[in-house]
């Protein structure tokens, strides 16, 4: 019998419970975050500023799935405001690929959000 733990399921049994449990939580935790981010973002005032863009950089995920490989990227800019704070934001590609290290303007986001950059 052991410890209370054997269900008829052995060492096994138990130890796939409990990587189902971790697993389980971990995609619990990572929504919960998720919908709190998305929140306190639609509770954020939209805010443009005067900011440069200081740099860029991407995030190349490969998935493999069977014989078959799947690429997705995602794009992150990083802006100074004129406070010398600095902040990362995550936007689209053709967003991403409009702006370019140096670029000075108005930036408009909320929370953590990208709304806009317009150049001046």
């Amino acid at each position: 019998m052991g410890f209370g733990f054997d269900f008829g399921f052995g060492m096994f049994g138990v130890m796939f419970m409990l990587m189902f449990i971790l697993v389980f939580g971990f995609f619990i935790v990572t929504i919960v975050r998720g919908i709190g981010q998305w929140n306190k973002n639609n509770n954020s005032p939209r805010l443009t500023v005067a900011a440069t863009v200081v740099s860029k950089r991407t995030n190349v995920l490969h998935h493999h799935h069977d014989h078959h490989t799947h690429h997705s990227t995602s794009y992150y800019v990083t802006f100074q405001v004129d406070s010398g704070d600095r902040m990362e934001l995550h936007m689209t590609g053709q967003e991403y690929g409009m702006l370019v290290e140096g670029d000075k303007g108005y930036l408009t986001f909320q929370g953590t959000r990208y709304l806009g950059f317009e150049r001046i």
